[in-house]
């Protein structure tokens, strides 16, 4: 009975998450991301083509679609599909020309963990070239990038400019970040971590957590390495995996 009851509860915060889904313009951290992405050309001959994940990233995630447990009732958004919880609520980031969803925004107790999903090569990862040519936008922009070794493997730990409105007109700012990325079979998973879970390493553990519970998924379609996985609306709160 207990498993049923806990069954039950998943399938009702999974409907309870995705009706309150919510559509957003692209943030500070997409475009960021996007401009980072069009210049990896530059780094790629210098980068190394390892993947970078966690020893045990194939039991405790980021997963992919194989996985992944195929009871569990995630929130089906395409490319990526979310375990639901209580307090989380999800943002479909859209490009404001194309109107294509281009990354989901998940809020959690006062932080804030982007997320992007992209083909990969089956042999080689993104995340070396990426976190270099990521490093070197931010630096161009007037911020401040560290690279450290974190529950990952290596990750950014940013200063990112931003502009603010203060009431009496725009202002710059800086809001810290932490880029982190996981290589997976034929995908890598990009994060963006703002809030308290990005300035104090306390209130990291649930993000961090999470990040690990995505369930990515690739498809079968042929796509070169570096577009994004499409992402939808939900389909279904109880998507089979």
């Amino acid at each position: 009975m207990r498993i049923g009851r806990r069954k039950r509860d998943e399938v009702e915060v999974a409907a309870e998450v995705a009706a309150d889904i919510e559509v957003a313009d692209t943030s500070p951290e997409v475009d960021l991301a996007d401009e980072a992405d069009a210049g990896l050309d530059e780094v790629v001959a210098l980068a190394p083509t390892g993947k970078s994940a966690p020893v045990d990233r194939e039991e405790a995630g980021p997963l992919d679609e194989t996985e992944a447990n195929p009871v569990r009732p995630y929130v089906d958004l395409g490319g990526v599909k979310i375990l639901p919880r209580e307090g989380l609520h999800l943002r479909l980031e859209v490009e404001e020309g194309s109107q294509r969803v281009v990354a989901v925004g998940l809020d959690f107790d006062d932080s804030t963990l982007q997320v992007q999903p992209f083909a990969a090569p089956r042999s080689t990862g993104l995340w070396h070239e990426i976190r270099a040519q990521i490093a070197e936008q931010i630096e161009r922009q007037g911020g401040d990038v560290t690279e450290v070794d974190g529950p990952f493997g290596p990750e950014l730990r940013a200063s990112v400019p931003v502009v603010v409105d203060g009431g009496d007109g725009p202002a710059a700012a800086a809001r810290p970040a932490r880029f982190i990325g996981v290589d997976g079979p034929r995908w890598f998973l990009r994060g963006v971590i703002a809030g308290k879970a990005a300035d104090d390493p306390d209130d990291a553990e649930e993000i961090e957590e999470l990040f690990r519970s995505v369930v990515v998924v690739r498809g079968g379609t042929p796509m070169p390495p570096r577009d994004l996985i499409p992402l939808h609306m939900p389909k279904s709160t109880q998507s089979a995996i």
